[in-house]
C-alpha cells in the first residue's frame, strides 16, 4: 500500500508543477488553489508512504516521478524538444525509479 501512496504522491506532484505553468504567479485563483490542493495532498501521501518506505528511497522515487512525468507533459502539452539526449536521461530515470523500487526491502504492497 505504500508504494500506491507514494505513485499516487509522485503523480499529484506531475499535476501541481505542470500547474505553476498556469497560475500566471500565483496571479489566478483557480490554477492557484488547484496547484496548492495537488501540493499538499503530494506531501500528505508521501509523508504516509515513508512511514513504511525508507525516506531516502521514497523522496528519491517521488522526485523521480515527478520529474519524469512533467518533463513528458512539458513535451505532449507544452511543446517542449524531445530530444535524443533528453529521451535518454528521462529513460535513466524510469530505470533509477524501477531499481529503487526493486533494491528496497521486502514488498509491502
Amino acid at each position: 500500500m505504500a508504494w500506491t501512496l507514494l505513485v499516487l504522491a509522485g503523480l499529484l506532484e506531475v499535476g501541481w508543477a505542470v500547474g505553476l505553468k498556469y497560475t500566471d504567479g500565483f496571479r489566478r485563483p483557480l490554477p492557484s488553489l488547484l496547484v496548492a490542493v495537488a501540493l499538499a495532498a503530494s506531501m500528505l501521501l508521501l509523508s504516509w508512504s515513508v512511514r513504511t518506505i525508507p525516506i531516502g528511497t521514497a523522496y528519491a522515487v517521488w522526485v523521480g516521478i515527478g520529474a519524469l512525468g512533467t518533463a513528458l507533459c512539458g513535451v505532449a502539452l507544452l511543446g517542449e524538444p524531445l530530444t535524443a539526449g533528453r529521451a535518454c536521461f528521462l529513460g535513466l530515470l524510469v530505470i533509477a525509479i524501477i531499481g529503487l523500487r526493486l533494491t528496497t526491502g521486502p514488498l509491502d504492497g
